[in-house]
Order: structure tokens, then sequence, then C-alpha cells
């Protein structure tokens, strides 16, 4: 049963060398700006924390994985800074995690949408079930993926990130995710899709976690710029949801 709170839910269990941080929310586990940065703040304690190794990530539920950003929140930005303030919470979680000390896993067990493609592009591995399937929605509303792109196009290419930008109304199968990079593995069971990320996470919490930072620095090679980036393509998103376009876009 997912959390009533309208600011979402934020729980971390370590257990051994592993952390695990569950979010969710009501609203099919989207984020709320103050659920953004809860978790942003979460990973970069967790980053400095020498106990663990290693972070899986996940959402609450059996259901949605993430719907991205909330709907409420968007129509609620009535100034360009308000939306560029809305959308560098995505930027800051992303970059967060892609500067992150340790390994994260994502664990994906259904659906995800816009911001929560951007999480998934941000984790080091994903494993999935094949209810996982994706959507970037976002020029459907009158905005576009800018902040979450250079992890999506990291992950899965140009060629197909453009493909689902604008494809923009068409989810792409968790097969098609799989086949493009997004996902390590994919599950028939949620069962099963547990049992990868447990045993999985323990192999990787024996290995020597200073060789384990290296290759996630080498992993994430090229990117430094991203501090910069992912702020100026938030401003972008901050101006284009003052549209008209997508006011109308978000009440339908």
């Amino acid at each position: 049963m997912l959390t009533p709170d309208k600011t979402g839910s934020l729980l971390t269990t370590i257990e051994g060398k592993i952390a695990t941080v569950q979010f969710g929310h009501p609203a099919s586990n989207s984020f709320p700006r103050v659920l953004l940065d809860r978790l942003t703040n979460e990973l970069t304690f967790l980053s400095d924390n020498p106990d663990i190794s290693i972070i899986v990530l996940k959402s609450e539920g059996n259901g949605a994985f993430c719907a991205g950003a909330s709907f409420d929140e968007l129509l609620a930005v009535s100034t360009l800074d308000e939306g560029t303030r809305f959308f560098s919470g995505f930027a800051n979680l992303i970059n967060s995690m892609r500067s992150c000390k340790k390994i994260i896993i994502g664990r994906i067990q259904g659906k995800a949408v816009g911001g929560g493609v951007g999480i998934i592009a941000a984790c080091d591995y994903a494993v999935a079930t094949q209810e996982s399937a994706v959507k970037l929605s976002e020029l459907a509303i009158g905005i576009g993926p800018f902040v979450i792109e250079p992890a999506v196009s990291r992950k899965i290419g140009k060629v197909a990130m453009s493909e689902m930008t604008l494809a923009a109304h068409e989810w792409k199968t968790a097969s098609w995710a799989h086949q493009k990079g997004l996902y390590a593995k994919i599950f028939d069971t949620l069962e099963e899709l547990d049992l990868e990320i447990t045993t999985f996470s323990k192999k990787l919490a024996n290995y020597n976690p200073d060789a384990l930072y290296e290759m996630k620095k080498v992993f994430w090679e090229g990117t430094a710029h991203w501090d910069k980036l992912l702020k100026e393509r938030a401003a972008i998103s901050g101006k284009l949801v003052l549209s008209d376009f997508t006011k109308n876009a978000l009440i339908k």
C-alpha cells in the first residue's frame, strides 16, 4: 500500500554493506520537489558512509516505478524562477547519482515516465520486470526531457533517445529498453527480480570498495560539466512549463 502522504516517503534500510533506499508517493510514485530534495540529500549522505558499498534504489508498491514530476506542482508554477527551481530538483538528483561514490542498482518493478526514466538511466545498473515499460511524454505536454536527456542518451544513445522523445505518446516495452541498454536484465516475476537484486548486490558488496569507486568514476567520465549543463536545461523546461500549451495539456 502506498503512503498517503502528499509529500511522499523515503525509507533507507542498511543490511551489511548494502543500503536500500525506497521512495514512494500516492500519485504513482511521482516526485514533488520536496521528495526530490530528500532523495538527493540521502544519496549524498550515503555516498560518504564508509560502512556501505552498494545502494539499491527502489520505489514503493508493485505498480508504477515512477511517474516523473508531480503534475500538481507543475500546474502551480507561475514564474520562470519557480519553474527553473522545480526542474533543478531533477538536475540535482541526477548529479547526486552521478557523483555518488557508491554503485547504485535500480530495482524497476513497473512503468516509468519522464523523470522516472532519467532516474533509471542515472543508476549504474538497472534490472526490471517485463511490466517495466518506459515513456518520455514531455513533448506531448509542451515541454521536453531536457534535464534527463544527457543521462538517458548516455545509456541508450541519441538515436533511441530521439525515438522515445518524438514518440511521446508511445510506451516502449521492457524488452526494447533492455535491447537499448537501459536495463541490464529483465525478469518475468517480482520474485525473480528480487532474487537477482539480492544475489547481485551481495556479490558486489564483497568486492573491493575502492575498486568499485574507481570503476564508477570511469563509467561517468566526461560528465563533469553536467553540474552546469543540467541547470541550464532546467531553465529551458522552467520557461516552457509557463506556456498556455503546457497549462492546458496538464489540465486535460
